[in-house]
């Protein structure tokens, strides 16, 4: 027979193993050793799930996790799911978590919780949301992560308990099943109890554990007879004989809670227990549950029912004075009604009622007349907002009612919309919007509930997003700033569905009937931007034109002339108008501000902006707009789509600085980041392209084409432009792995695809550079005439790094003497730039040339600055084939001299190391205990030393100490 463990009044039969798993796990979180040995120096945290179905005694048996916890001196959170909160977003994260911060004042928990506190203070109910735009899901759950790892790093060990996860909320459940397994990495023990069957897709985690738990949930099975006679004869007396004791465990097929229910009848009636009235158990046991229940419940009254039913209706954690407002009692009245269901066994708690168990609860619930139960949902609804609980706290119950055309169920829903979207719950706030259209709304209110409707989609759900907004337009409208806000709002979610033309189209119809010329500007700065992103644009040129003449006649006196102005700087950057023209509309553009994160703005824009310093050879420039860029996108809480841009680019600015490894890095997180958001999309193709040509540039080829098969990166290729253009990559791919007819072919269709649309600048888009390595296989005129274009167009843009690597594959696709003169050319022009790859290349291959025309001395000093420069890139490749062409010229690879540097003084060099590491001005600053113009001077020293030799920190510091 099973032993059982006692925990006040109530008792655990057959739980041994369970419990010893749960003892297990709390001496590895606490660092305890069972054969009482020291204590481990890393104590382990773990997750467990109880898996059962109801009254299996999922609810005691945690109640025992958290009396162990507490004598382990372990910190507890716990929460509970709710069959009637399911749809109160954030429910079971706000159990967790609000009572950490109970009684904190505002600038506590805006110094515990930091960047955090605007973030995830309205989902967890501590602070109201802001006007801004929320936070995207996984930015908000990225917060509630950091807030649960800081609580468990410093209130340690802790164990977090979370009951009936089955009815978790599903904005909760989605974060802790994806937080879970993480414990193990924490001092932190997660207990989970749920209901199998009724566990949702979204919480799978649970049920494919860590190792740790032997990788399943652990099933609690019934209890057998000899338990149930045990707690038979614990309840009712130890006289109880076995037959009578059988038949109970008959009756309840061994399960806890219907077993205890049905001793407590027993020893309610005083029934004998004996065999004489066992045949009387059935009926008890009926009475107990059901049908049974509800017919004992009406015995008590028809008050006594109706409070009974306004708890049912509340769900869980019940004001007794709310019950009774629900109910229509007076306080006497519910006082007594509370006292007789504490009495049966339906109610426990004083001033906070709770149902002893779920399934009475449920079963009161559905015992409700259907009509009855709409009509008290209703005045619940009035109750709690009556109770300043607010609209949040009503929608569910305005949720469960019939529609009547009620302005003000209309009003508390669009209320409660708001503020669960502001707190990162837009499924919630879109089911609260869908219930407030079907009311119905009034006629003038019909298009703003539509409007509102497409925000809270627009997300997760694009395409119902353009269906809300275009049902929106068809409505009548009288106030002509929420129809141009739809406008906005629709063009945004086209473009970002890949469907620019339809984008473009939908502003350019409103523009020829909007009278507002504010208004209007800003539709064309809009339009604009969403052409300019388009890859099957019909009339590039004539629209370069029209975008010229407006934004050189602007100041920039607001947001919207300075994104018409910033969009002069991406056409001048993409025509390959000279690089100085580009920079000063790019300040222009800057110069009254230009956030990343502006209300009711996309952040392609102030992206371009950027991106122009990086193809005019100021990277560092870039770099500063990026950082800036991506504190906004955390501080807003985008840690999606937005992030994984801003990391993708920010590879793609490393990575044209010939900062391999640190580019790899940051391309890597943004693809993971846009992994999360969907393969397929703007951010996916960004991130792929941008790492294949860092795999090349690396040497690992096979690395690059395995990953664009993994992602297929290949036709069809995107609607969009995306950086690098992703068909340009694919020839370059194409080219690596020795295809060149293939790459050829694919080059000259980006060409076709390019050209006619005036995108010729090929520090842009080096398709052309490619295309002529690609052609000198088969056609080395051809080859040639292609180089030289490209060259041509190089030297009008005129940074020095497109006219160097312009040069070099000119050099690559001639003959003859020319090879050494355009090298020589190119490191001259390279040396002057911040690409430090490709002066690698450049150096290498101007090293090999010497040697072949037999200048093995200058060769030798080529090769050795070019392997320095490429192993400090980290172009792997790159360097083995400059060890190659040392060895062939009979030399070894000598280490990186540092004379260079011997001239600098210790803060010079301090300097100098924290910008070769891409610190900003103001950082350096900082670490040096100085000021920015203090910086600058000791940057250009360096220069002056050092700068004029493009190897060590000469090559890392040219293009910063220059700007």
């Amino acid at each position: 027979m099973g032993q059982h463990i006692a925990r006040g009044r109530r008792t655990l039969f057959e739980r041994e193993s369970e419990l010893a798993a749960v003892d297990e796990a709390l001496r590895e979180l606490t660092g305890l050793r069972a054969d009482g040995a020291e204590p481990s120096d890393r104590p382990r945290g773990a997750l467990l799930a109880f898996a059962g179905h109801a009254g299996i005694g999922k609810t005691t048996l945690l109640g025992e996790v958290r009396r162990r916890a507490a004598t382990h001196g372990c910190t507890v959170l716990s929460a509970r799911g709710g069959d009637q909160e399911q749809r109160v977003a954030f429910h079971v994260a706000r159990q967790l978590l609000q009572p950490q911060f109970a009684g904190a004042a505002e600038a506590d928990l805006r110094s515990a919780l930091g960047s955090w506190y605007d973030i995830v203070g309205p989902a967890l109910g501590i602070c109201a949301p802001t006007d801004g735009a929320p936070p995207d899901q996984q930015g908000l759950r990225d917060g509630l992560d950091w807030v649960l790892t800081h609580l468990a790093v410093r209130r340690a060990p802790m164990v977090l308990l979370l009951d009936d996860a089955h009815w978790a909320d599903p904005e909760s459940l989605r974060w802790l099943a994806a937080f879970a397994p993480r414990a193990e990495e924490l001092p932190l023990l997660v207990v989970v109890a749920y209901r199998p069957d009724e566990l949702p897709d979204h919480a799978e985690s649970f049920r494919r554990l860590p190792g740790r738990a032997g990788g399943r949930p652990i099933d609690l099975e019934p209890l057998s007879a000899g338990a149930v006679a045990r707690l038979v004869r614990e309840t009712v007396g130890g006289h109880a004989d076995d037959a009578f004791c059988h038949e109970c465990w008959a009756v309840t097929a061994g399960n806890p809670f219907e077993t205890v229910e049905l001793t407590a009848k027993v020893r309610d009636r005083g029934l004998n227990p004996t065999e004489d009235g066992a045949h009387l158990l059935r009926d008890l046991a009926a009475a107990a549950k059901g049908s049974g229940l509800i017919a004992r419940l009406e015995r008590l009254g028809a008050s006594t029912v109706r409070f009974a039913w306004a708890c049912a209706v509340l769900g869980t954690e019940i004001p007794q004075a709310l019950a009774a407002a629900v109910a229509g009692l007076g306080h006497e009245e519910a006082a007594d009604a509370a006292d007789a269901l504490r009495g049966a066994r339906v109610l426990t708690g004083e001033s906070t009622l709770e149902f002893v168990h779920p399934l009475i609860a449920t079963a009161v619930y559905r015992a409700i007349p259907a009509g009855f139960r709409v009509a008290l949902h209703g005045q619940a609804a009035w109750c709690v907002v009556d109770a300043g609980l607010g609209p949040a706290a009503a929608a569910r119950h305005l949720l469960e009612t019939h529609p009547e055309g009620d302005p003000w169920v209309v009003q508390q829903l669009r209320a409660a919309a708001g503020e669960t979207l502001r707190a990162g719950a837009p499924d919630a706030a879109r089911s609260y919007l869908a219930r407030a259209l079907r009311e119905p709304p009034t006629a003038e209110n019909r298009a703003a509930i539509l409007y509102e409707l497409g925000c809270a989609s627009l997300l997760t759900e694009p395409a119902t997003t353009v269906n809300h907004l275009r049902a929106a337009l068809e409505e009548p409208i009288a106030d002509p700033e929420l129809r141009h806000h739809i406008v906005y709002r629709l063009s945004q979610v086209l473009a970002h569905s890949d469907r620019l033309a339809e984008a473009s189209d939908a502003l350019a119809r409103e523009i020829r009937v909007t009278d507002d010329a504010r208004v209007r500007l800003r539709m064309v700065a809009e339009q604009f931007m969403w052409d300019a992103f388009r890859a099957d644009e019909p009339d590039h040129p004539a629209r370069s034109r029209r975008l010229t003449r407006l934004a050189d006649r602007l100041k920039g006196r607001d947001l919207t002339e300075r994104y018409i102005i910033g969009l002069r700087t991406w056409d001048a950057i993409q025509r390959g108008e000279p690089a100085h023209v580009a920079l000063h509309h790019a300040e222009r553009a800057l110069a009254g501000g230009l956030g990343w994160a502006e209300p009711d703005r996309g952040f392609e824009v102030p992206v371009l902006v950027a991106l122009a310093f990086l193809y005019a050879d100021r990277p560092g420039r870039a770099e500063e707009l990026f950082a800036a860029g991506i504190a906004d996108f955390e501080r807003q809480g985008w840690r999606g789509a937005h992030l994984s841009f801003a990391y993708t680019l920010l590879a793609y600015v490393r990575y044209r600085r010939g900062r391999l490894a640190e580019a790899e890095d940051f391309v890597r997180a943004g693809l993971r980041l846009a992994e999360r958001v969907g393969p397929g999309t703007p951010a996916h193709w960004y991130a792929v392209g941008i790492l294949i040509q860092l795999l090349i540039a690396r040497g690992r080829v096979a690395e690059a084409a395995q990953t664009a098969d993994d992602h297929r990166f290949s036709a069809p290729f995107p609607a969009a432009v995306v950086f690098p253009d992703a068909q340009t990559v694919r020839g370059e791919l194409l080219l690596a792995r020795g295809l060149a007819k293939e790459a050829a072919a694919e080059l000259s269709a980006a060409g076709r695809r390019l050209d006619p649309r005036g995108i010729r600048n090929p520090a842009w888009c080096p398709w052309q550079l490619h295309l002529a390595r690609a052609e000198s296989h088969d056609d080395p005129e051809r080859a040639v005439a292609t180089a030289l274009e490209a060259l041509a167009r190089a030297r009008q843009f005129g940074a020095p790094s497109a006219i160097g690597q312009a040069l070099r594959t000119a050099a690559e696709v001639s003959a003859g003497s020319a090879r050494v003169k355009y090298l020589e050319e190119s490191v001259a022009h390279l040396e002057r730039s911040p690409a430090a790859y490709e002066l690698a290349c450049a150096l290498v291959s101007l090293g090999t040339e010497l040697y072949r025309a037999g200048r093995t001395e200058e060769a030798a000093e080529h090769l050795y600055r070019g392997l320095d420069t490429a192993a400090q890139c980290g172009a792997d490749g790159l360097a083995e084939a400059a060890r190659d062409g040392l060895a062939a010229a009979g030399l070894r690879p000598r280490r990186l001299h540092t004379t260079e540097t011997d001239s600098l003084t210790a803060r010079e060099r301090t300097a100098a190391a924290l910008a070769a590491r891409g610190r900003t001005e103001t950082e350096i600053a900082g670490e040096l205990h100085t000021d920015e113009q203090t910086v600058v001077r000791l940057l250009s020293a360096v220069y002056r030393k050092v700068g004029t030799e493009p190897t060590g920190l000469g090559a890392a510091l040219t293009e910063r100490a220059r700007e």
